[in-house]
């Protein structure tokens, strides 16, 4: 069972579509025992930074997502959250990873946010190796840059992280669910996680 974590997130339906499609069984939830319980979790997210800590600390999810212990899984924003902080409103995250989110700043052909379609180098780690030099779905005007964690990388305006891992948790700044193929194969190499 895969626990996706019940937050005022944006894209939770298609992420539970994107399951549905692989034939998983998971519940939409913010019950903490439930999300305990599960074999894998998924931390989704299209918002905005402190008024989603807000939420995750009003609920005190932000305490037990720091605490799992099996699988877990950030999207998007649920990426930058597993970092230390985020420059988006100057935002103190959950600090599974201790790199600072930080503001594209636009240049003149390439603007911000970041939005489409964009490829994927991995440098190590837990992606199937069939997503190396393809193509993802990214919208996103804050990167974590390139750290000692990082599994993937994508270039725009600059090369940033567009994979982490770290002990049980792992997260993509790309929408694996908005993805096609190349984003089943990536719910599919964590899925495969125990």
């Amino acid at each position: 069972m895969v626990a996706v974590i019940r937050y005022n997130a944006g894209n939770i339906r298609s992420v539970a579509f994107a399951l549905e499609r692989l034939d998983v069984e998971f519940s939409i939830t913010d019950n903490h025992e439930e999300i305990q319980k599960a074999d894998q979790v998924i931390f989704p997210g299209v918002g905005e930074a402190s008024s989603t800590m807000k939420y995750l600390q009003d609920h005190k999810l932000d305490i037990m997502i720091k605490e799992l212990k099996q699988p877990v899984l950030g999207i998007c924003l649920g990426m930058q959250l597993m970092c230390s902080f985020s420059e988006e409103n100057n935002t103190t995250c959950l600090g599974i990873f201790d790199e600072h989110v930080k503001l594209f700043q636009s240049v003149k052909h390439e603007k911000v946010p970041h939005m489409g379609w964009n490829s994927l180098t991995l440098t190590n780690g837990w992606l199937d190796n069939r997503v190396n030099e393809q193509f993802v779905y990214f919208v996103h005007s804050y990167y974590v840059p390139v750290n000692p964690h990082t599994t993937a990388i994508t270039d725009y305006i600059l090369p940033f992280s567009s994979a982490i891992k770290k002990d049980n948790f792992y997260a993509v700044q790309f929408h694996p669910e908005k993805s096609s193929l190349m984003g089943e194969i990536v719910l599919r190499s964590f899925l495969n996680k125990s």
